[in-house]
């Protein structure tokens, strides 16, 4: 379908297309098999300007929005997820400091931030606060002008190479969700530490460990916001990075989706290519037309961010949901249309399957999302 880009939006995907297919595909197998951070291509997005692309021109970005960002995550993840996660996990923690981030906190992190220089982390979860996301019990005590941070945050992404920190910590246990704060915490601050890199079923390129604050001292200054204000800190960065996740369900269920179908048209069975059967065909069908559905709301949900409106949590939960539970399916099917070859770490079916697990897990489980959306739905019509 024509989604309409304009011409810059052409220009992403097309540059995004060229290094997935120049840069990430040849060693996509290789990072998922020595489970190494995928710096080289890192470094490729950062030349290119492509961390830059939702963060406003005044901080040197490139000052484009949702859309343009799901377009580069849905290409990237089309080639590999881990690498993905990567990209899309620096924006995640980015977004707290861009939505809610003093003049002075933006200017001395977002340049570096779009610049590619310095990677970002968001530090929500912890051992036993997950779903629940109220019930953080990593704390933050004023002492003086400085806060010191105790607690351990779980499974962040880019934790341990990312530079940059996003820490909701609560400073008042008492109030509840209203008593956490965020954080910018920087690598190398004493009393901050990594626990050991954890070992995943997918995106495995990806790095995932514990953030451990041990009497770790944080400069006032470094509050995002102000106290109290972390918990809708979290869940608007949340609302805005979801469709995100839904763009790496759309980019990796295409992904399968061509490597099947390309199987297809090439594998022989009782004197014809199994494209021509019947049973194939319907689940080709189904899977086209899922991707397709699927990348229509993830845009719409972009654009309807892009264009400010200020309350689109039910929308981005049903991106999200939607997206992913049919890259579930895609990705799954992928491996049923190509047999025992799609079931081989030769084919990258194998691990797109694998990969896009994670995607109705993290940022809010599907469970959750759809919480979510039937209580903006129960509220809505208590409006009417």
């Amino acid at each position: 379908m024509d989604y309409f880009f304009n011409e810059d939006q052409i220009m992403i995907k097309e540059l995004v297309q060229q290094i997935a297919e120049e840069k990430i595909k040849p060693v996509r197998e290789e990072l998922d098999e020595k489970e190494e951070f995928p710096w080289e291509i890192m470094k490729v997005l950062a030349q290119s300007d492509l961390f830059g692309l939702f963060v406003p021109e005044q901080y040197g970005g490139l000052g484009k929005g949702c859309l343009e960002l799901c377009i580069a995550v849905e290409e990237l993840s089309r080639a590999c997820l881990g690498v993905a996660t990567t990209y899309a996990a620096n924006a995640l923690g980015t977004y707290p400091i861009l939505l809610y981030g003093s003049e002075e906190q933006k200017n001395k992190y977002l340049p570096d931030i779009a610049a590619g220089k310095r990677l970002v982390a968001f530090g929500l979860t912890e051992p036993n606060a997950g779903s629940d996301a109220a019930g953080i019990q990593t704390t933050a005590k004023l002492n003086g002008n400085e806060y010191i941070l105790n607690g351990t945050k779980q499974w962040i992404t880019n934790g341990g190479e990312a530079e940059i920190y996003a820490i909701i910590a609560m400073t008042d246990k008492s109030k509840g969700a209203r008593g956490a704060t965020a954080f910018i915490v920087e690598k190398g601050t004493p009393g901050f530490q990594f626990g050991k890199k954890e070992k995943k079923m997918g995106i495995r390129c990806s790095s995932t460990r514990e953030l451990i604050f041990d009497s770790c001292r944080i400069p006032r200054g470094n509050i995002i916001g102000k106290e109290g204000l972390g918990f809708i800190i979290a869940m608007k960065t949340l609302d805005n990075a979801r469709a995100g996740v839904g763009a790496q369900g759309v980019g990796i269920a295409q992904g399968a989706f061509e490597e099947a179908f390309s199987f297809a048209r090439k594998r022989v069975q009782f004197g014809h290519p199994i494209v021509s059967f019947q049973a194939v065909q319907h689940m080709l069908a189904d899977m086209a037309t899922e991707i397709e559905a699927a990348r229509a709301l993830v845009y719409s949900v972009a654009r309807f961010a892009d264009m400010g409106v200020k309350d689109f949590t039910k929308e981005s939960a049903m991106a999200k949901v939607f997206a992913t539970d049919m890259a579930m399916r895609v990705t799954t099917n992928a491996v049923q249309v190509m047999g025992g070859s799609g079931y081989m770490r030769e084919y990258p079916v194998e691990k797109m399957m694998r990969d896009a697990k994670i995607l109705q897990i993290y940022e809010g489980t599907n469970q959750i999302q759809r919480n979510v959306i039937g209580q903006a739905l129960i509220r809505e019509a208590a409006k009417k």
